[in-house]
């Protein structure tokens, strides 16, 4: 493909009336733009998150939040839509306040305001920082708008920490006072269940099973006693049967029959335990003790006399018997005694198990509740001091560190920069309009072309010769075209600006949606 410089030329010049009134539209609006848009004043305020004034390790507050997150929920709040209409309505932001709609204040306030919160770069600590800006038409309404920002925010901000740690406070009493009732109704528990198992307690395990060791030996003693008591008895009677006498005689002096008739009996008790009762070996025993407990009988009848007085041994017998059956029916009751308390005491030690693991339960649930209670008791102590730290100012706050003044100079628009990019826009238009004539264009205009499309070689090339009145025709058309870019484009623009909008509104709307405001 050859680049005829010559032949394109021709093609600009030939299309450079509408290149060129394209290229005047965009020029020509965005001057008008520019010169027509009104002045803005821009101001910002500067604020701080300030650490705490007491150290978080000599105090700790409950109230910690992380300073990014606090500015960006402050942020949200104070753009909300109650805030921005108060506002605008306040300071009369816009001119036309009056006659706008609630969704149009709120959008315009949105759009020009400004808050950012810069990063400073480097290692340690860094500064938490909030810059606030706003944009108005006159710099007393943009310095009143950012320090009503200002207040809002300290205001958000001291309402943000003391509503928490007021919140918290009340929390921990809450939890304080729940917790305090479930240690005296758990502790009311216990004592009941001790009140009601206080002989089968784990306490006293080893005391209560040292007094059954103790009451089993006294069982046992108790036992020998009666029983020695009962033979003792027992023997007793049978002597005064036997012998009439209350104590066993010496053998010594006993006579030849009373001697005889204790072998006799001794045999008897041998001869039991051989034969039967009708063996006439036992049969001649008894004939013969029974013959000799008669004369025995005499002999100490006629021995003991008158020396026996009025108390004779019947009577001694009777009441050494009735003694001894006293004292066995102390020791039997007592017996009885014991083996009551040794039940109830097996009884006892048999629940104590079971009323361990129930004891020790209750007791882990106490103990649970003990330790959140004492836990919520800090932290109500810390909530406390959060709280008076909260209203006495010495934790986190933000401060203005550079408050809004009112800038005499306007901060916008850049009517430079709007200007620069209209002569940008037209230049793109206009040499976009040219490439894509020229990209459409499928017609045969060179030598060339004819060559490479049909494989010919021209032996001639016969230009088109144009007539005076075509040329004269052809230059009116390009004079008018220029003539009517020259005077068309402010016609269209100054009834645009009185009979549909103001072009300062219409061209900050556009620059809004390009982002250029």
């Amino acid at each position: 493909m050859n680049l005829d410089l010559a032949f394109y030329w021709s093609l600009f010049l030939r299309r450079l009336p509408v290149m060129l009134a394209l290229f005047l539209i965009c020029v020509v609006s965005a001057s008008v733009s520019a010169l027509k848009l009104p002045p803005t004043y821009s101001t910002s305020a500067l604020l701080l998150v300030e650490e705490p004034q007491i150290p978080n390790s000599m105090v700790g507050s409950v109230v910690q939040t992380d300073a990014g997150q606090q500015l960006q929920v402050i942020e949200q709040r104070l753009l909300t839509r109650a805030n921005l209409l108060d506002i605008a309505r306040k300071f009369n932001v816009f001119a036309d306040i009056r006659s706008m709609s609630p969704d149009a204040i709120v959008k315009a306030m949105r759009s020009q305001t400004s808050i950012r919160r810069p990063r400073e770069r480097g290692r340690g600590a860094q500064a938490t920082l909030m810059n606030v800006s706003f944009e108005a038409r006159s710099g007393q309404i943009a310095a009143n708008v950012v320090n009503e920002y200002v207040t809002l925010i300290l205001q958000e901000s001291t309402d943000f920490r003391m509503s928490r740690a007021e919140s918290t406070l009340a929390f921990f009493e809450q939890e304080v006072e729940r917790l305090g009732d479930d240690l005296g109704v758990q502790s009311a528990r216990i004592v009941e269940f001790k009140n009601r198992n206080v002989d089968a307690l784990p306490g006293d395990l080893t005391y209560r099973q040292n007094r059954q060791t103790l009451l089993q030996e006294r069982q046992a003693r108790l036992e020998r006693e009666i029983a020695a008591l009962l033979k003792q008895r027992r023997d007793m009677v049978s002597i005064f049967e036997s012998t009439g006498r209350i104590e066993a005689p010496d053998v010594a002096s006993l006579s030849p029959e009373a001697q005889q008739l204790a072998r006799l009996k001794s045999d008897l008790q041998q001869a039991l335990t051989i034969y039967s009762d009708t063996n006439p070996r036992i049969v001649l025993l008894r004939n013969r003790i029974t013959n000799l407990e008669k004369i025995v009988q005499e002999q100490t009848a006629s021995s003991v006399g008158a020396g026996a007085g009025a108390q004779g041994p019947a009577s001694l017998l009777e009441l050494t018997l009735a003694e001894m059956d006293q004292r066995a029916l102390i020791m039997q009751e007592e017996l009885e005694g014991v083996n009551t308390e040794l039940e109830a005491l097996a009884v006892s030690i048999q629940a104590t198990a079971g009323n361990a693991i129930t004891l020790a339960s209750l007791e882990r649930d106490l103990n649970n509740v003990q330790v959140r209670y004492d836990e919520a008791v800090r932290n109500l102590n810390r909530a406390r001091v959060t709280e008076r730290i909260e209203v006495s100012a010495q934790g986190q706050r933000i401060t203005a560190i550079e408050s809004a003044s009112v800038p005499q100079t306007p901060s916008g628009p850049k009517r430079f920069q709007l200007i620069a990019i209209g002569v940008a826009a037209g230049t793109v238009l206009a040499v976009g309009f040219f490439l894509l004539l020229e990209f459409l264009n499928r017609s045969i205009r060179r030598p060339f072309e004819l060559q490479s499309k049909f494989g010919i070689i021209p032996l001639a090339i016969v230009p088109y010769m144009e007539s005076r009145r075509e040329r004269i025709a052809r230059r009116t058309a390009l004079v008018g075209a220029f003539v009517a870019v020259l005077v068309g484009v402010p016609a269209i623009l100054w009834y645009i600006d009185t009979s549909y909008m103001s072009l300062d509104i219409l061209a900050n709307r556009v620059f809004e949606r390009l982002g250029l405001t």
